[in-house]
């Protein structure tokens, strides 16, 4: 027998992600998806603003994608995945392989002041490690560079660099490897060191390069660990291809393996299919989740060179990569990757993207003379900015006000602090992005300065 649905006067037993329970903010039953659509139970529509967590990318329920889940399940469920495959995973790994970036000589780069000097090398990702979230995949990726270095008796390369204002997940290495704050603050006794490198400001991309040559050159480097292009919960800041390029140059100047963080940043956010692509650079390993299923179920897989696996392909069963997870390469995960990756094939993804950053452009202009916001930026599909406020940073008292007044008006927005961003999926229409415009613009009314727009 079945026991009955709690009442909804009962308080819900689920503990909820980054959600301080002792406000007592309500919680929305989502009833149906749909498209850009979050369906509550009464018929309201919420416009997801943000992808659900950035993982949507098509829409909510793509027919294809639903279609390989439902037959998928009907032939397989979890594997172990020691000691034995199935087709969906390795089909998947075959089609991950051929989409990877690939690294571009200086002669095929744009001509820009800080393209590579130096011969490039193209390493080909060849490998695919399978787990269940980016926080995990970016975990797999930071233990692959230190047992690299190890196996090749070079134990002394056991320190990893990042970006100052990083974030990458939730994991005790993913924490490490992110800035320090209010995100990893009670767990600070679990944490490792990493060497930050200055966030590459338009003003201070210099003393980024400085910064990054000198922890090379320190030797114990094993690896550089980055988000492409933009930052993500560190503030959506955004950097050129240019900077990473010339990152990537220094580098494999001084032997140091490059990681990148393409969970969110992959799948076409920054207007290519990776963002590393932008900079004519392929990592040593690329991490990919969220888009990878088109964000219907979780799915994460961090790509490795041959160079990388070989080092722990050995005799010596203490060499080999020790991590896991009970459901590593689900076959209904993979099978639903496959489908987003046949929609990529077969429908014009890349002129949605396209179409979708043109009209992010053109709708946040409705905010061009508003002086209550500030630091415009925009990378591929994604926009953010700020919205004038006593206090700046994720603990900003502004964010849990602004994401209430939004969802009054059946938007999903979640800032980050006063950092307002907007990053839908790619079936939203130029209509509903001037909705949620104009929300914005509202927002300002509410909670931003007592300053009104300028005059034209």
């Amino acid at each position: 027998m079945k026991p009955a649905p709690p009442s909804p006067a009962l308080q819900s037993p689920i503990w909820h992600p980054f959600t301080q329970h002792g406000l007592g903010q309500p919680t929305i039953e989502i009833a149906s998806t749909e498209g850009a659509y979050l369906i509550v139970r009464d018929g309201r529509r919420i416009l997801d603003g943000i992808s659900s967590w950035w993982v949507t990318t098509h829409g909510h329920r793509h027919p294809l994608i639903t279609a390989a889940i439902r037959d998928a399940a009907d032939t397989l469920d979890q594997v172990i995945f020691a000691g034995f495959t199935h087709e969906p995973a390795e089909r998947l790994a075959s089609a991950l392989i051929a989409l990877a970036p690939t690294e571009l000589a200086p002669t095929e780069l744009a001509p820009t002041e800080l393209a590579p000097t130096e011969p490039a090398r193209n390493q080909p990702l060849a490998h695919v490690f399978y787990s269940d979230s980016g926080s995990t995949a970016v975990e797999v990726g930071i233990k692959m560079a230190l047992g690299h270095w190890r196996n090749r008796s070079q134990p002394h390369r056991c320190r990893i660099l990042a970006l100052e204002h990083a974030y990458h997940g939730d994991t005790v290495g993913t924490m490490s490897a992110g800035a320090r704050g209010v995100f990893n603050a009670p767990y600070q006794t679990l944490l490792f060191d990493v060497t930050r490198i200055p966030f590459p400001d338009i003003e201070r991309q210099q003393a980024t390069f400085d910064s990054l040559e000198a922890a090379c050159r320190q030797g114990d480097a094993a690896a550089f660990l980055f988000e492409p292009l933009i930052l993500g919960a560190g503030g959506m800041l955004i950097y050129p291809a240019e900077v990473l390029a010339e990152m990537a140059r220094i580098c494999r100047a001084n032997n140091v393996l490059l990681i990148a963080d393409e969970v969110m940043t992959g799948w076409g956010r920054t207007g290519t299919m990776w963002a590393c692509e932008q900079a004519g650079i392929a990592p040593d390993i690329l991490c990919t989740g969220k888009g990878l299923t088109g964000g219907s179920l979780p799915l994460a897989a961090t790509l490795a060179t041959a160079e990388i696996f070989d080092s722990h392909r050995s005799a010596d069963r203490s060499q080999m990569l020790f991590h896991s997870s009970s459901f590593t390469a689900n076959p209904i995960c993979c099978a639903a990757a496959l489908a987003n990756i046949e929609v990529w094939q077969t429908e014009p993804v890349m002129a949605r993207i396209a179409a979708l950053a043109k009209a992010q452009t053109a709708a946040v202009k409705r905010l061009d003379n508003d002086t209550r916001f500030s630091g415009r930026r925009q990378c591929g599909t994604v926009l953010a900015l700020e919205l004038s406020s006593d206090t700046g940073g994720y603990m900003a008292s502004v964010a849990p006000q602004l994401m209430a007044f939004f969802l009054e008006r059946d938007i999903l927005i979640r800032p980050l602090g006063n950092t307002i961003y907007v990053m839908p999926p790619y079936c939203t229409t130029a209509e509903e992005l001037a909705r949620v415009y104009d929300a914005i613009g509202e927002a300002a009314d509410r909670f931003g300065p007592p300053v009104g727009r300028m005059q034209t």
